[in-house]
């Protein structure tokens, strides 16, 4: 399926979920006199109004959080019933915060029927989406013709997605060829490249997809031109580096197009936002917890001779370098011990010691509920972090990355990222990299939110660090 129709159904299902959702909303608060309940419970049209309208705009926001629109339209029936209810748990749990922010007496009683009632008609629309979502193109859409030039596995492998995506309109009408043959079997009807023409007249072609390399491509200059004379739509598979396959654009200088491969995030717009927001919650914080930062440095000091901030120096944007700041975790001459330790370090790349002999008598404690990475609030509100991103490593880790991992410079580092949320310190090097690389490849706003907010259980309980 292609992006654009993805994000209208992604959008179909949230508009679904404002209807259904009401529908829930109504069934709940009139079920609610019908329950054996001593105590009487009436809203107001205003407080019925408010809360309607605060569970039809609460509800659509966690599903397209927790990516519950993007697996509806091929879910199995387990996944549908396992998302439908963290949605509608979690909604609930959001109206009742609602109602004491608010100083509401909302009723218990409604708001369980409301989470049961939303559960369910969630849960039949769902299951029901894909047949739904047919009937609807069938009835009001028009078909969407496509032909494929190129016979390579990069045509067949397009004509197999196109295949997939008939629920959605999309008719592949088939693939050509020079001279009409092709070494192995297709998925539809082969032709002469000659018949484009007639084949644009003959079967009203909403659009044509060029997949062929790129020497073939600058021969076929003449059949752009006549789809674009046509008012076909044409697309052009890019894929002719193979290991380049990020985000893929078409930018301008002047008057020269510029095919652009993007590696890490390039949106300069939620990147501004990213780092608004990293100013606002950093000074909120440091202001917030300024008396227990004040405590820790204190304790610090008291317990082991020494500093209470550890600087050191870490890699941050494009590999820059910058200060680093926590609070000291270790005895003071750590740095001088590592060498003499070194036997005992289990991991590659990075110097990680279970149980490490250099930690003051707070020093595990600091480390396990991470009070020791509070500091870099500070790096965060310089520019140097970012609240979410990559964590900073020391430039001699940096110096021993594959050529892959450095990628991951390309993103401000973070006090929090993907694989804190899976692990922390147990998780192995290979596995860090490979979760900062889904982090870049799939990051926005909202990931970033997610991660913040799951971090904080995370981190309360002390799991997984060591």
């Amino acid at each position: 399926m292609y992006s654009r129709h993805q994000r209208k159904v992604k959008l179909l299902f949230a508009l679904a979920d404002v209807l259904l959702i009401s529908l829930a909303f109504a069934a709940a608060y009139q079920s609610r006199d019908y329950l054996p309940l001593s105590k009487d419970f009436y809203l107001t049209p205003p407080q019925y109004v408010a809360l309607l309208g605060a569970s039809m705009l609460l509800w659509p926001v966690l599903g397209w959080w927790l990516q519950v629109y993007e697996r509806l339209d091929s879910a199995h029936i387990p996944v549908v019933l396992r998302d439908s209810f963290k949605q509608t748990a979690l909604g609930a749990i959001g109206l009742v915060l609602i109602e004491y922010s608010i100083r509401l007496d909302l009723s218990r009683g409604f708001v369980a029927l409301l989470a049961v009632y939303s559960w369910v008609i969630l849960c039949l629309y769902r299951l029901n989406a894909a047949k739904v979502v047919g009937w609807i193109r069938k009835r009001f859409g028009w078909p969407h013709y496509v032909l494929v030039v190129g016979t390579g596995p990069r045509a067949r492998a397009l004509g197999q997605s196109l295949l997939r995506s008939s629920d959605y309109g999309i008719r592949l009408i088939g693939f050509l060829e020079d001279d009409g043959k092709a070494d192995e079997p297709l998925p539809a009807s082969l032709y002469p490249l000659s018949e484009l023409p007639s084949l644009l007249e003959k079967h009203a072609i909403s659009e044509v997809i060029f997949a062929v390399d790129s020497q073939r491509l600058s021969q076929m200059e003449d059949l752009l031109l006549l789809c674009d004379e046509d008012g076909v739509r044409t697309r052009v598979a890019v894929d002719f580096f193979r290991y380049v396959n990020r985000d893929v654009y078409l930018d301008w200088l002047e008057s020269a197009p510029l095919l652009t491969f993007a590696a890490a995030p390039h949106d300069d717009i939620r990147l501004v936002a990213k780092r608004l927001i990293d100013l606002i919650l950093a000074l909120a914080a440091l202001v917030f917890l300024a008396p227990v930062l004040g405590l820790v440095a204190a304790m610090v000091r008291i317990t082991s001779p020494g500093p209470a901030i550890f600087r050191q120096i870490r890699c941050g944007l494009n590999g820059r370098r910058f200060t680093f700041y926590k609070f000291r975790s270790m005895v003071e001459n750590a740095e001088q011990r590592k060498a003499s330790l070194a036997h005992l370090n289990k991991r590659r790349i990075v110097f990680k010691i279970a149980k490490d002999p250099r930690l003051t008598p707070i020093g595990g404690f600091l480390r396990k509920f991470s009070i020791d990475e509070l500091p870099q609030l500070w790096n965060v509100l310089r520019g140097d972090m970012s609240l979410v991103g990559p964590r900073p490593a020391v430039p001699e880790e940096v110096e021993q990355y594959e050529r892959w991992q450095r990628r991951r410079l390309r993103m401000r580092p973070g006090l929090t990222c993907l694989w804190a949320l899976e692990g922390r310190d147990v998780l192995d090097f290979e596995t860090w990299m490979r979760k900062d690389m889904e982090y870049i490849d799939n990051w926005s706003l909202g990931l970033d939110w997610k991660i913040l907010l799951l971090t904080i259980p995370r981190v309360l309980t002390g799991r997984g660090a060591s």
